[in-house]
């Protein structure tokens, strides 16, 4: 994990979780450095049984390697009117941009809930994501909530492959596509759509 920030060592951060294989590493990585809370918000996942599988490998990795969880609620209608228009966007388009800037406001809105002076994402562990776009929207989200943003890029120094062994020791659910229904649409059409198995 590369650090883009100056963040002080044994800062509070709210951490927003996308999926247990992602946190696996991020979460862990972040704890060397700063004393972090999970969260879990993602109206984008679909289908709702997909949101449950997630939610589950997330609680299973917080009871095997414990730490301070909270689960968002709700977002779904948001997240409807955030990509609206924009259904047909390639992964990692304006479709990706506006999804990650819904969750990362969330997360700052609920760190200045809870007192927390910053907040973060683990999404950057993901080759499927643009670290750039999304430290670049959640530092103009720091910037609109007052609170300030963990700027990471988690692929880096192979954290990408730490979080599979991570998430494959821990026996985790992994995903094979980004969440919403469009991203598995994409899969469809581009590739097969497969569950790793436990």
């Amino acid at each position: 994990m590369q650090l883009l920030c100056d963040i002080p060592s044994g800062t509070e951060v709210l951490v927003h979780i996308c999926c247990a294989p992602d946190a696996s590493y991020g979460i862990r990585a972040l704890r060397d450095r700063f004393e972090v809370t999970g969260f879990f918000y993602n109206p984008n996942i679909d289908p709702r049984e997909e949101f449950r599988k997630r939610l589950r490998a997330t609680l299973d990795l917080q009871e095997r390697d414990p730490f301070p969880l909270v689960v968002g609620a709700g977002g779904e209608e948001a997240w409807e009117e955030a990509t609206r228009g924009m259904e047909g966007e390639p992964e990692r388009g304006r479709r990706c941009e506006a999804c990650v800037r819904l969750r990362l406001r969330e997360t700052a809105r609920k760190a200045a809930e809870l007192g927390m002076p910053a907040f973060g994402t683990v999404l950057t562990v993901s080759p499927k994501k643009d670290a750039a776009m999304v430290n670049h929207v959640g530092c103009q989200e720091g910037e609109r909530s007052g609170i300030r943003f963990v700027e990471a890029d988690m692929k880096k120094g192979d954290g990408y492959l730490k979080s599979v062994r991570a998430s494959r020791e821990l026996g985790l659910y992994r995903q094979s596509y980004c969440g919403c229904r469009y991203s598995i649409n994409g899969m469809k059409n581009g590739g097969s759509v497969r569950e790793s198995p436990r």
